[in-house]
């Protein structure tokens, strides 16, 4: 893909014996948002260290802007920003002033660079409040606001939304979304938590067992959804003849006695349904249902979910 800002071929990270990472090969378009999504274990941390050189591979390619972070590192990192993990901040201190520590660290020289970091996570700049008094999302956004400081084309985010609450994971869900949409930065983003990713990935990567299972945009992966109707009825072996007979329905799946799987949507549900009350049968349940994510994330790793 010529848009990639990253590309790897083949990546594998051994230890030992134990293949963390096993020949992944990664897409992330430019000006988008990429989740990349596995359990716990999966490889998806070792992968970004891989990716910002703090770990180097065993075998296989990769390139950011079209270099190898092996040997273009210092062309690279300072047009990359990262959170990999909880980064060390003062707990006496304000949030601007553990970013005025950080930024003389790394040599930031842009003018307003600390204030413009802390508007764009929605943070005041010079506030009186010390970190030790920060919730868990304003934490996540002062690392954020770290990661951004020196205004960044690629952002590489390790589960920035682990552990917060669900007004932290909305607040920073949204302006993740506002850093691609209104900035202009790609972000690879990785998760275990599908529901999230699913409200704002663009392009998703599914990773299990340190292996890419597959990787597609979200539109794509949506559309391979099933649709069906979920009967639970008193009868499922003679409905499902029903159905055949009086519907012409061939694509359906019985689960157990009661239960039964029409994968046609087209069909007309309220004239099924009394077609099977006419024929002596009680339907308890009728429902139009579509597979999620976490759905989805099942049929590719044969498992069960995630979280």
């Amino acid at each position: 893909m010529n848009d990639c800002i990253i590309e790897t071929a083949g990546l594998t990270k051994l230890y030992g014996s134990q293949k963390s990472v096993s020949d992944l090969n990664i897409h992330v378009r430019r000006g988008r948002i990429y989740g990349l999504l596995g359990r716990n274990g999966a490889g998806k941390t070792t992968t970004m260290k891989m990716l910002l050189g703090l770990t180097a591979p065993s075998s296989g390619e990769l390139h950011i802007f079209g270099e190898d972070i092996r040997t273009a590192a210092r062309e690279i990192l300072p047009r990359v920003g990262s959170l990999i993990e909880s980064p060390g901040f003062y707990p006496n201190l304000t949030g601007t002033e553990n970013l005025k520590i950080f930024a003389v660290l790394r040599d930031v020289k842009q003018h307003n660079a600390i204030q413009n970091a802390l508007e764009l996570v929605g943070l005041p700049y010079r506030d009186k409040k010390l970190y030790a008094q920060y919730s868990l999302g304003m934490k996540q956004r002062l690392a954020i606001a770290l990661a951004i400081m020196h205004n960044p084309e690629l952002l590489i985010l390790d589960e920035p939304i682990n552990g917060l609450d669900p007004i932290g994971i909305a607040e920073v869900r949204s302006f993740i979304r506002e850093l691609c949409d209104a900035q202009g930065k790609t972000i690879l983003i990785s998760s275990h938590i599908l529901s999230e990713i699913a409200l704002l990935a663009d392009d998703i990567g599914i990773i299990d067992k340190g292996k890419l299972l597959e990787e597609e945009s979200l539109a794509e992966l949506e559309s391979r959804n099933g649709k069906y109707i979920r009967f639970i009825l008193s009868d499922a072996n003679r409905a499902s003849s029903l159905l055949a007979r009086q519907f012409k329905a061939q694509d359906y799946q019985i689960e157990d006695k009661h239960t039964l799987f029409l994968m046609d949507t087209s069909l007309p549900m309220p004239e099924m349904i009394r077609c099977f009350v006419e024929h002596d049968i009680t339907v308890s349940e009728a429902h139009l249902c579509e597979d999620t994510l976490e759905d989805y994330f099942k049929k590719v790793t044969g498992g069960v979910g995630i979280a």
